[in-house]
């Protein structure tokens, strides 16, 4: 229940900051509830390109955002007990790839706009719609660089964080992939050496990793199964 609260303050948030963009109260609703629950869907053809509102793209960007970090955190704010969110290694990788990925994408169209604060925004808001997996679109970036369109398809593939509303193979199972790694290649380099794999400072046990490492195989088999039947046509 108390998530649930969670999940419905900010959603409230976000109609009362879209209101006061002067966005209509039923385009508002619809857009929290797509932002909420990270599938994009818009009254507008043109996404939220449709309204030309920069004041929009930024208030969605955000709570796409909010919405893609795990929700136990919000509830370790309510208990005021913030030291778990500092030591939670999977929102600061989440928050380092958007950084980087929204740094790299406006480096890459910095041509294609006439300012920067434009080039920033544009970035932004898709690094978060594909990310969270939402969907909305303010630009057509098909017509990006072949950089800026691949990092958009690695985001989509890594998803949002462990719960979130956000889809994907999800930040956390991409961590314990990336240390059972570490932790394999160490022990094939130097066969006495003990590396155990750790998250959050807590050791990660061994069925975790076993329905990590089968989830991501799942996901990755699904994908190109799909991609191949689509490519018939």
């Amino acid at each position: 229940m108390i998530l649930y609260g969670i999940y419905v303050v900010i959603s409230i948030l976000e109609v009362v900051f879209l209101l006061a963009g002067g966005m209509p109260l039923y385009d508002a609703l619809v857009s929290t509830f797509a932002t909420a629950g990270t599938g994009g869907f818009s009254v507008k053809n043109a996404s939220i390109a449709g309204y030309n509102s920069p004041y929009a793209e930024y208030v969605i960007s955000v709570f796409l955002l909010l919405f893609s970090i795990n929700f136990n955190l919000y509830f370790f704010i309510l208990l005021k007990n913030i030291k778990p969110i500092f030591k939670n290694e999977e929102l600061r990788w989440f928050l380092g790839i958007v950084a980087a990925s929204v740094i790299a994408v406006a480096v890459n169209i910095r041509n294609m706009y006439p300012t920067v604060e434009e080039i920033i925004r544009k970035a932004l808001f898709q690094v978060a719609s594909i990310i969270s997996t939402a969907g909305f679109s303010t630009a057509d970036f098909d017509r990006w660089p072949e950089l800026s369109r691949s990092i958009l398809v690695c985001l989509m593939l890594i998803g949002a964080c462990a719960g979130s509303t956000g889809g994907g193979i999800k930040v956390s199972r991409i961590l314990i992939l990336g240390k059972t790694l570490g932790k394999e290649l160490k022990q094939a380099l130097h066969p006495q050496v003990v590396a155990p794999a750790r998250m959050d400072g807590k050791l990660i046990n061994h069925e975790t990793i076993r329905a990590t490492n089968v989830f991501v195989a799942a996901y990755i088999f699904i994908f190109a199964a799909s991609f191949f039947l689509i490519s018939l046509d």
